[in-house]
């Protein structure tokens, strides 16, 4: 399923998963992958795209996909490109080496980048990161096609950063394409957005979650297939999420904050400080990205719920105020590495009161 090259500082490599330019195969975007190839073939091919949905679904794998496709299929009008009927590159092709090997020749990548002095990634794209990746756009194709810069994700882009970008993407230089990652399109710079071909892929079926989990020799015989199976369907489409839900720890305290979660607007609050009190026990960051996620998913949903039930928009309204608390908290933990046991229980208060004016439960 996978070529590897992991020199642990990928910011754009999901815990648990290979990096998506070495990932074979994709599950569940055909018809994503299918617009890509459409446009390409007919020439039509805008010059940037939004490659927006949740993380882990597939997005930056996608990104890559269709650039590995670009570099080794440099002609539309080539009987390969005319009999394409995805993205896919046979695995003999020399494009698989030089892009396993680091050697991106006609593509950029912009992500965020790693913090010799710290030695943790920066906790947002610079706008250095930004000039540097550029520079790609001051010369012609190598192969005589097209320049790519993949960014993953939009979401770290700072203010000038994003204004950096968008004095390129206004005035794009020929042959030139972006491809743009984002767990949340809506909170993207509004003048960039205007600027791209918005391609909002759905999560995979757990089926196609399923697949992709099959092709992780390391679980072959590590778990039931039951429990597989399980993970698929509770995963909400996100492979990386599947896999960090089959380590026991993890599915674990996955499981006992899903159940302090249907308490609300209740709390039991021993209960809540022996679930912080795991933190330590798991790992800090990888507690931290299952708490985040699961909460956004909770509050997406409740507010979905509650719109269905015809509750009025000022009441909904406390939600939505905890949705955007939690990922400013959550970036603020990760940039001056603040302890984050106290976050769930402050998240958890905010829960409690925002759910009972919603009049949710």
């Amino acid at each position: 399923m996978t070529r590897s090259l992991d020199d642990g500082r990928d910011s754009d490599r999901l815990d648990g998963l290979p990096h998506p330019r070495d990932t074979i195969q994709l599950f569940g975007h055909g018809e994503a992958e299918r617009s890509l190839l459409d446009a390409y073939r007919s020439r039509r091919l805008s010059h940037a795209w939004l490659i927006g949905g949740p993380r882990g679904i597939g997005k930056a794998t996608l990104a890559w996909r269709f650039a590995r496709f670009l570099l080794a299929n440099p002609d539309p009008e080539t009987r390969a490109v005319r009999d394409a009927h995805d993205l896919s590159v046979p695995a003999d092709n020399p494009v698989w080496g030089r892009l396993s090997a680091g050697a991106f020749g006609d593509v950029a990548v912009l992500r965020r980048e790693w913090n010799d002095k710290t030695k943790k990634v920066f906790s947002e794209i610079r706008v250095d990161d930004v000039r540097a990746a550029l520079q790609l756009f001051q010369r012609a194709a190598g192969a005589g096609g097209y320049r790519i810069c993949i960014l993953d994700s939009a979401d770290d882009l700072n203010r000038s950063s994003a204004n950096a970008l968008l004095k390129v993407i206004e005035e794009p230089p020929p042959a030139s394409l972006f491809l743009i990652v984002s767990h949340r399109p809506a909170d993207v710079l509004p003048t960039i957005l205007s600027r791209c071909r918005k391609m909002i892929l759905k999560a995979p079926s757990s089926a196609d979650v399923r697949a992709a989990l099959d092709g992780f020799t390391a679980l072959d015989g590590a778990l039931p297939s039951e429990a597989i199976d399980d993970v698929s369907v509770r995963s909400g489409g996100s492979v990386s999420r599947a896999l960090g839900m089959l380590d026991p720890a993890r599915l674990s305290f996955d499981h006992d904050l899903q159940a302090e979660l249907a308490r609300l607007p209740a709390i039991d609050w021993r209960a809540l400080h022996r679930l912080a009190d795991r933190f330590a026990v798991l790992g800090a960051e990888a507690a931290a990205d299952i708490l985040i996620e699961t909460i956004l998913d909770w509050l997406d949903d409740r507010v979905r719920a509650g719109a269905r039930a015809g509750a009025p928009p000022r009441n909904l309204a406390p939600l939505a105020e905890v949705w955007e608390k939690v990922r400013a908290a959550a970036r603020d933990a990760e940039t001056l590495n603040l302890e984050k046991r106290p976050l769930l229980l402050s998240i958890f208060a905010d829960l409690s009161q925002a759910t009972q004016v919603a009049g949710l439960s």
